[in-house]
């Protein structure tokens, strides 16, 4: 296989809450994180009303990278991590959101942090939001149904801009900004967006409100970024799961492409600058009467990102249903069916690398943006034997992934920028509140109880990626 272009970010990718725990140190406030529950593959995670007594939370320890980041960046070093992935914690900025000073102690751990990730010559790639919004704003505001977030999110983003303005290169605004568009899992639209239903409310109309003010808030900050640095590099992040037709039945085919429009009309908004004609027509159909205003479009169309950085773990299956509505939008619980040419995972997500070629040319189709894939990989049981962890069927999930991304660059001609696999390092999972869901390559000795010593351990698949990092994606042996 050939290699891939010189500069080429490969690396890997975590989230704040997931990772850092120290919730409670350097002044850090309660992140909607914080109120999350552990769940498992069965059971979904609790939303509780503030952090409980007796309740199991374990985005507040998580791996303690808070108090191991200096052992665990070496480590990276080793791996040969070219850039690193991560979030900025809004609330060990500003712990409540709504601040009129930023909280020094916050910014100076991120200090430390770049600055040891140069010491090794690690690039940082960073996520202003990836779940962990400060949860005084739900509480106090709504979360982002109410306008006032705009301001509260620019400036924690204006900060944070101007503080690493000579540390940081590669920003993204918000992580996955579309997955809120499930919003039969109440947890999409919380961990997106703060909202928790309201007796009476139409949920769907508050998704979308609360969608607008984020892609503006996404737009001013790329404006504001660009003005702080030049050579910032400011982009969007989505989640892109393929939506396939079950077969060639055309009701099957506008089911796909529509559900295909349904999760990924924000990057026409975040890259394109303007809100495509069939979603303007859908809010007109619902009498949604949403808050958009005409200096919003203008903020629109003069704040677009620079590149697309996306998630992609799987593809999915979808099948019209009899006397479905013409105007079929949100994803629903009926809206998937199973592939049957496809093996799925221990957590039942489809192992399909060549769905990811089929996201890249998409993107690169549409949207002539350069892309970056800042997410993917296989949840698995990982099995400690003698010490070691033997863990095969990633590397080879892994393997097959990488060859499909590089026929999309060699054959295809997509302008990848980079590749990092997500949890490359054992975390907490974000859907389940897992540590047993494991995707790193790094293990670390803690499991769904929390119990554990920390200790981290190289799984079989660290050298393979060490190797492949070499190689520039050469050696996918």
């Amino acid at each position: 296989m050939s290699k891939l272009p010189e500069g080429f970010l490969w690396g890997g990718a975590v989230a704040a809450h997931q990772f850092e725990g120290g919730w409670q140190q350097g002044g850090k406030g309660v992140s909607i994180a914080d109120v999350m529950t552990a769940g498992s593959n069965t059971e979904p995670r609790e939303i509780t009303d503030g952090v409980l007594p007796g309740k199991n939370y374990p985005n507040h320890e998580a791996i303690d990278f808070y108090d191991h980041y200096k052992d665990d960046v070496k480590l990276f070093h080793e791996l040969g991590l070219k850039c690193f992935r991560t979030s900025i914690a809004w609330t060990r900025i500003f712990p409540n959101g709504d601040e009129d000073e930023p909280n020094e102690a916050g910014l100076k751990f991120y200090d430390d942090l770049f600055d040891e990730l140069h010491k090794y010559n690690i690039e940082p790639v960073i996520t202003l939001s990836h779940f962990e919004m400060p949860y005084h704003l739900v509480k106090e505001y709504g979360g982002w149904r109410n306008r006032k977030l705009i301001d509260f999110f620019t400036k924690f983003a204006t900060t944070v801009f101007k503080r690493y303005k000579d540390k940081v290169k590669y920003w993204m605004t918000f992580n996955e900004i579309n997955n809120q568009t499930s919003m039969f899992n109440k947890w999409s639209v919380f961990t997106n967006s703060g909202l928790l239903a309201k007796p009476g409310e139409d949920l769907e109309r508050a998704m979308f409100q609360a969608s607008h003010y984020e892609v503006v808030a996404s737009a001013l900050a790329v404006q504001i970024g660009h003005k702080i640095n030049p050579d910032f590099k400011i982009g969007a992040m989505f989640s892109n799961g393929p939506a396939y037709p079950l077969s060639p039945d055309p009701r099957n085919m506008m089911k796909s492409e529509r559900t295909m429009q349904a999760a990924q009309w924000y990057a026409d908004v975040q890259c394109k600058g303007k809100y495509p004609n069939w979603l303007k027509q859908y809010f007109a159909r619902k009498h949604f009467d949403l808050d958009i205003t005409l200096e919003d479009l203008d903020v629109l169309k003069a704040g677009t990102v620079d590149y697309i950085g996306f998630s992609y773990y799987a593809s999915h299956a979808v099948q019209a249903v009899k006397d479905e509505a013409d105007d079929y939008m949100t994803r629903a619980k009926d809206s998937e069916v199973q592939n049957p040419t496809l093996k799925a995972s221990d957590w039942g997500w489809l192992i399909d690398p060549i769905g990811l070629r089929y996201a890249l040319n998409w993107y690169s189709d549409r949207y002539d943006k350069p892309l970056f894939i800042v997410e993917n990989g296989l949840g698995a049981f990982d099995k400690l034997e003698d010490g070691k962890i033997h863990d095969d069927y990633r590397i080879s999930y892994l393997r097959e992934h990488i060859k499909q991304m590089e026929l999309a660059v060699n054959v295809d001609g997509v302008d990848l920028m980079g590749y990092t696999p997500w949890g490359f390092i054992d975390l907490v999972s974000a859907g389940t509140g897992q540590m047993d869901k494991r995707y790193g390559m790094i293990y670390v000795d803690k499991n769904d109880a929390g119990k554990g010593t920390m200790k981290r351990m190289k799984k079989d698949s660290f050298n393979w990626y060490q190797k492949v990092i070499a190689s520039n994606g050469a050696d996918l042996d």
